[in-house]
């Protein structure tokens, strides 16, 4: 099923972009760009993101890779407005994220790490809840709905609680979740973790499908298959930094001695074990 991307709902916002991603997919436009971003959490014995600078173009899937205590979940919550940096800025589509910030969370969606979904709701409920408050009524709210759950392959399933899925359908009803609105760019935090083949192939098949249509993603996972599968670019973070970045390919080809992304990332960011 295709989805349509047009961010059609939200006029009021139309002046950070007069564009569809569909137009400008194929562009070298910087959609998300940070700025030597720091993120200092009181008490803390050093930064949990630390000079990070980063540049996602429009239509590119961008993989955020690293360690557990790496940065990257902090990372993402300041990108996409949750949290306030120490220091540093943070651009979308040229406007200052903490500036206009209710401007910004209208052109972006979330799936986070965890399941943001009410247990004792339906599917069904629980995606009508989110489309009200991304501000959606009536008729488009309801076609939001139909054309998410179709999209994750929970239509047969919308109106059982979602305490009763599985954990693959829980994770496939969280990007639904996330694309009700049709955002210009998605943050995605490990969103196949712990989950069956079958659900997991599901989502980065969709996933694919939407970078093809002109969705920007930054995508996190431990995964380092789903990163070659669907990134055109990786960057490998560290300490609260970029330490590598570019194409997975041409990363490996620049190191003889990794034969894959996987030994690429642990040459980089060593074989102890990160237990926090």
């Amino acid at each position: 099923m295709k989805l349509d991307l047009r961010n059609d709902t939200m006029p009021e916002e139309s002046d950070l972009s007069e564009r569809s991603p569909l137009e400008v997919a194929a562009s070298d436009e910087i959609l998300l760009e940070a700025g030597n971003l720091v993120k200092i959490y009181p008490g803390a014995s050093r930064p949990a993101v630390d000079g990070l600078n980063l540049q996602i173009r429009q239509g590119e899937a961008f993989g955020l890779l690293g360690p557990n205590g790496a940065g990257k979940t902090t990372a993402i919550s300041i990108l996409c407005t949750l949290l306030r940096p120490t220091g540093g800025s943070v651009r979308f589509a040229g406007r200052d994220t903490q500036c206009h910030a209710k401007q910004v969370r209208r052109q972006i969606g979330l799936v986070p790490q965890e399941i943001a979904l009410y247990p004792r709701l339906t599917g069904r409920e629980n995606l009508r809840y989110f489309a009200r408050l991304y501000g959606l009524k009536g008729l488009t709210l309801e076609e939001r709905v139909a054309e998410a759950l179709a999209l994750v392959q929970l239509a047969d399933h919308a109106d059982r609680p979602v305490e009763v899925y599985s954990g693959g359908m829980k994770r496939r009803a969280n990007l639904a979740a996330g694309l009700l609105h049709r955002p210009r760019l998605l943050f995605l935090d490990e969103p196949t973790v712990g989950i069956d083949a079958q659900s997991r192939n599901l989502i980065l098949e969709n996933l694919a499908r939407l970078k093809d249509e002109g969705l920007t993603l930054v995508y996190t996972t431990h995964y380092m298959e789903e990163a070659e599968q669907l990134c055109d670019r990786i960057g490998i973070m560290d300490h609260g930094r970029i330490i590598a970045e570019g194409q997975p390919a041409a990363l490996i080809a620049d190191r003889p001695e990794c034969a894959s992304l996987e030994d690429l990332f642990l040459h980089l960011t060593g074989r102890q074990l990160r237990d926090h």
